[in-house]
């Protein structure tokens, strides 16, 4: 039988290959909204149960865009899942952010045009609150697992999420860096939304690969920059998720567990029965 995971990761293959996992299984899923990029794994880890899944499917398939994210929220919240965490590249826009740096962002920009970005649609209408898109309680979780490593990072910032596949001009990102932003990346949009309409606790671990292309002594960003520095940094992240799992504590609840209660906004006697069945795991339990 598949227990309930206390944490799930989403991010790279790479990721996956803990010395300590034990138990594992792969499963196929199906959502309203399709298949998830990847199968899900599952495992044990420091003897509690988690989930990890590939955002850009196996041997990264699928570019930021064409990532779906809803049907991958919506999987792991299928298992059961309370809390995602995210690993993934960014680029700084702060000269003090080097390369190797973990960037534990509090806020984001979403500079993104192509995505879909809610559950919610015609027929139903929901606003949820994502003041603070990133959830408190999980990102100090996050802090106190990755200050357990000996991994640079930092706490704070703004992660603006771009279209991609492309990286940014110079002038993008100079623009960016004048708007106050701290890192940018591609996939921080609408991943983060998205959990919060789940109910699930969403953080982010950003490892910094580079620095984008506005840095003039710094050589411009490549793919290889980019796979180089997340190599290196897998084994920290690893270290840092093993460290969040044993403090974890699986009874504590947190307002994200509860984004909808006062969120729809469509009157129930006008509710598009077939949306409504749609995502009744999301809201079924407001709506009895």
């Amino acid at each position: 039988m598949i227990k309930t995971p206390i944490l799930a990761v989403i991010g790279g293959s790479g990721l996956y290959k803990f010395k300590n996992l034990t138990d594992i299984e792969t499963i196929e899923m199906d959502t309203p909204f399709g298949k998830p990029s990847a199968p899900i794994t599952l495992g044990n880890l420091m003897g509690k149960p988690v989930a990890f899944l590939a955002r850009h499917g196996i041997g990264h398939t699928y570019d930021p865009s064409g990532v779906p994210y809803r049907a991958n929220i919506f999987a792991l919240k299928k298992l059961g899942v309370k809390r995602i965490v995210s690993v993934s590249a960014c680029g700084s826009l702060r000269e003090a952010y080097s390369p190797g740096t973990i960037i534990i962002p509090n806020q984001i920009f979403d500079f993104t045009h192509k995505r879909e970005r809610s559950f919610f649609g015609e027929g139903l209408v929901a606003h949820v609150s994502v003041a603070d898109p990133f959830c408190e309680n999980l990102s100090n979780i996050l802090e106190n697992a990755v200050k357990q490593t000996e991994a640079r990072f930092h706490r704070g910032g703004t992660y603006i999420t771009i279209e991609g596949p492309r990286f940014s001009t110079k002038g993008e990102s100079n623009l960016y860096r004048q708007w106050g932003i701290d890192i940018i990346g591609m996939t921080a949009s609408p991943e983060a939304f998205l959990a919060r309409e789940a109910e699930i606790c969403y953080t982010t671990m950003a490892h910094v690969t580079d620095y984008d292309v506005w840095h003039v002594s710094e050589e411009t960003v490549t793919v290889d920059m980019v796979i180089r520095t997340l190599s290196k940094n897998i084994s920290l992240a690893q270290e840092a998720i093993k460290n969040m799992v044993a403090m974890i504590d699986e009874s504590a609840d947190c307002d994200c567990q509860h984004a909808l209660q006062n969120a729809i906004i469509t009157n129930r006697d006008h509710i598009d029965p077939v949306k409504q069945a749609q995502i009744s795991l999301l809201i079924e339990k407001y709506l009895d």
